[in-house]
Parts: structure tokens; sequence; C-alpha cells
């Protein structure tokens, strides 16, 4: 196994406080972003070291833990720490998915659902629940080879049972908990912008095509909202929405298109 020492990966120092760690990796996350280094192979690599050195750093009980044996194992430290503490026991509790979000918002970039699909496959779940004054997420990982030892691997029975626990003491109660939402971008022709009526788009997750209801003079940047074609939920709750975020063609790009579709036919 790689030797690394988390605070090298973070570029800073074994003193540093919860700020100065948060900015560090806030720095890194965007330098190193997959989508701002796409013809960078190692990108998606680094980025994954980069995660969980900050999920390691920015707990108070696992930086501990993780300092006790930098201080005892030095070098081996971080071999060590991988043998008792799964991908799960790493992330729970983090605010990447926050973090990613942030980004998101803020430049454009794909957010933590669609970059952690990249990175983890399905080996991971993110989940939403809101009730009486109450909501939140979070995201579980669901264990598997690399993910240490087999008495730390999360199956879906026990994460209903923390999550279940985590409702339970936010008294949000299991029944309001929902499946992830999920936002896509849907390309209108600007004829269908302005006149709205029924459109074909691809859903990428299902790999399906769904009739979409456009409503007339939708703008770019509007969102749609499909109810429940979302992610399902990890407990047999009802599945989160999907949201369309409308992107409208230039008018010159959509006549191009229209124009070959005639000679293709």
């Amino acid at each position: 196994m790689t030797q690394e020492d988390y605070y090298q990966v973070l570029g800073v120092g074994p003193d540093a406080g919860k700020r100065e760690i948060k900015e560090g990796y806030r720095k890194l996350a965007f330098r190193y972003h997959p989508d701002r280094n796409t013809d960078d192979p190692e990108a998606a690599e680094r980025m994954k070291r980069i995660n969980e050195a900050y999920a390691v750093l920015s707990d108070p009980s696992k930086k501990q833990a993780y300092d006790d044996l930098r201080r005892r194992f030095g070098a081996d430290a971080h071999g060590r720490f991988r043998q008792n503490y799964s991908e799960q026991d790493i992330f729970r509790g983090s605010d990447i998915n926050q973090i990613f979000e942030e980004m998101a918002r803020s430049f454009g970039l794909r957010g933590f659902d669609a970059i952690f699909k990249d990175f983890y496959g399905q080996g991971y779940q993110t989940f939403q629940f809101k009730g009486k004054g109450v909501r939140g997420g979070g995201f579980f990982f669901f264990g598997g080879p690399g993910t240490g030892p087999a008495s730390h691997r999360n199956t879906p029975g026990v994460l209903d049972g923390i999550v279940r626990r985590l409702l339970e003491k936010s008294g949000a109660g299991s029944g309001f908990m929902k499946g992830a939402d999920v936002e896509e971008t849907l390309v209108l022709p600007p004829e269908t912008a302005r006149d709205g009526g029924p459109y074909a788009y691809e859903h990428k997750r299902l790999g399906k095509k769904l009739v979409v209801r456009i409503p007339p003079g939708v703008r770019e940047g509007q969102r749609i909202r499909l109810s429940g074609m979302g992610r399902p939920s990890i407990i047999g709750s009802p599945p989160g929405d999907l949201y369309l975020k409308v992107r409208i063609q230039k008018p010159l790009l959509s006549r191009i298109k229209g124009f070959l579709a005639k000679l293709a036919s």
C-alpha cells in the first residue's frame, strides 16, 4: 500500500486548525477538480487522495487517531490507519459533499454526486431527509474491495439502521426520508423554449427516454421538476426528484442542426 502523509497531501502542518485545513482542502479541490483537469489521467486519483486526507483531518476524533499512529509509527501511519478504517468510516460525517456543491454552484463544475459516481461507481449512496423543521442529507459507502476490514464494511441493512437512528435523533422520523434529488441539463431549441409542449429527453441514469412537458416561455437557467425520478432511497422511502436545468440552443446552431436533419432524411 502507498504510504503517504495526510498533512502533506493537504499541504498543511500538523498544528493546522480546522479553518486552515478546510481552506487548504477547498483550494486543492478547486485546483484538481477533474472537470478542470480533463487532460490529466491522474486527476481523479489525486482528487481521491485529497478527499480522504480532508475527511480524516477535518474530523477531530479521526485526526486524533491518525496523529497517535503518526507519532508511534511515522511513515507507516497511513497504512495502519487504513487497516482499521473503511471508506465509510473515513467519510462518515464529512462535509465534502457540501463543498463540492458550493463549487458546482459558483463555477459550473459537476457536483458531488456526479464526481463520486466517477470515483467510486455504485459503492456509495447519497440521501436526503426533511421533517418538522429538520432537513439534511449526506452519503454512505457500501464497502467492498479495498475498503478496510470486513467488520467495518457497511451493508444496506446496516445503513438502514444508521439512517433510522439519525432520523430519530433529529426528530424527523424515517417517514420523511427520500432519495437524493438529481440535476441534469436539458438543452432546448429556441422554438421549443418559446412555444412549449412535449419534448423527448433521455434520462441518463435510467437510460430511457422521457416525454417532458415544457411550459411556454421557459427561460435559460430555469429548472423543470420531475417528481420521483431522482435517486432511490436507501431505506425504501420515495425516490428523490429530477431537476432539469434548461439550456437554450443558440438560434444559429438550431438552424444548422435543422438543416443537417433535413439532409439526412
